[in-house]
């Protein structure tokens, strides 16, 4: 059936009486394979953060015992309830991956209250014990890691100190990536500064052009980013002779001249526990998270401009990282305006909590949330 059939069936069903014959309960027998639903809020193709969802839906397609589903290209609104409820209903899902942060709330708390019996796995979300249904539960990667990684080799790299880097919406997920990028850059050189441009949603070539146009005129030589699809802003750089540190999967092939290296996604890594746990019907997983260290995200392989420097130090770091000694925020650090937002002496490790509640920007940021 196709996208726009699937997201109207419940609607249709409603007039021939087929949802009312469709059942509510969905106990799975141990023989039955397992029905797993993934939703994009963009094209699988996109060389970005739906792409990085999809090659490792491709690998769950091909586990023992299950039937995987996909709907590309469903906005965070009503339409996202449509999609899940037809999975359900139609398709007989089990258990969903809601891949966009925005489907959260209040969309999958709403499927999960309605459907007890199907579990929601949400990327992105702080699932809140005691507020949100035990079904659902939210899943990340700690990519800040290697947004930072990326950071030291753009402040090995950069000629003008000057970087760029374009970002969606100012949400905590967001912030962190571009704050660790900032904290990294200069603490290869404090006199580099990063200018950022919101755009307002996650996908808006129009505006990311723009964007990295501007960036690019103001004088920054590397530019990165927390958007859906990078495609547009690393294919702008490499035509203008900037560089670029790649987001979400490998734009390599898109800037054979300009790509430095860049944070990736391993979706493989949560998507198969909740795979196993849902067929081996354990509890439902409700907060999961990991780095580099648990294989969650990985980093590009480094582009024949990066230097031995650069690769000496973000190596360094990287192994620190894997090892667990290493951590980001450690104070003192100061938002852009001069406050301190972590104090000396204060290390805030990947697990803390609060870090999902990020809401400033650090020193050496230019713009405003």
């Amino acid at each position: 059936m196709s996208h726009i059939d699937r997201r109207d069936f419940i609607k249709l069903a409603g007039l021939f009486g087929l949802s009312f014959a469709m059942p509510f309960s969905l106990a799975r027998a141990a023989d039955k394979p397992l029905v797993v639903g993934f939703i994009y809020v963009g094209a699988r193709d996109d060389f970005g953060y739906n792409q990085s969802h999809a090659q490792a839906a491709a690998i769950i397609k091909k586990l023992p015992n299950v039937k995987v589903i996909e709907e590309e290209n469903v906005p965070e609104t009503v339409a996202v309830q449509k999609t899940m409820e037809a999975m359900i209903r139609q398709d007989g899902a089990e258990l969903i991956f809601p891949t966009s942060f925005g489907y959260f709330d209040p969309h999958v708390v709403k499927m999960a209250r309605k459907y007890p019996d199907v579990r929601f796995a949400h990327c992105g979300g702080l699932w809140q014990e005691g507020k949100d249904p035990k079904n659902a539960g939210s899943f990340f990667g700690y990519i800040d890691e290697g947004q930072y990684l990326n950071g030291i080799v753009a402040g090995h790299m950069t000629k003008s100190k000057k970087l760029g880097f374009i970002a969606a919406k100012p949400v905590p997920q967001v912030l962190r990536n571009l704050n660790a990028f900032t904290l990294a850059a200069r603490k290869v050189d404090p006199a580099i500064t990063v200018t950022v441009i919101f755009t307002g949603d996650w996908s808006l070539p129009v505006k990311e052009a723009e964007a990295a146009n501007s960036l690019i005129d103001q004088g920054c030589d590397v530019l990165t980013c927390h958007v859906d699809g990078p495609k547009v802003l690393v294919e702008l750089a490499e035509k203008r002779g900037a560089m670029t540190c790649g987001y979400h999967v490998s734009q390599a092939a898109l800037a054979p001249n300009g790509y430095l290296t860049g944070a990736e996604w391993n979706w493989e890594t949560p998507y198969r526990a909740h795979v196993a746990a849902a067929q081996k019907g354990d509890p439902m997983i409700n907060f999961m998270r990991g780095g580099l260290k648990e294989g969650f995200v990985k980093t590009s392989p480094y582009g024949a401009k990066v230097s031995d420097a650069a690769k000496k130090q973000a190596d360094e770091i990287k192994a620190q990282m894997m090892s667990g000694a290493f951590v980001i925020y450690t104070g003192p650090i100061k938002d852009n305006q001069g406050k301190v937002v972590i104090a000396e002496g204060t290390a805030k490790g990947q697990t803390d909590v609060s870090l999902e509640s990020m809401d400033y920007l650090v020193e050496g940021v230019r713009g405003q949330i």
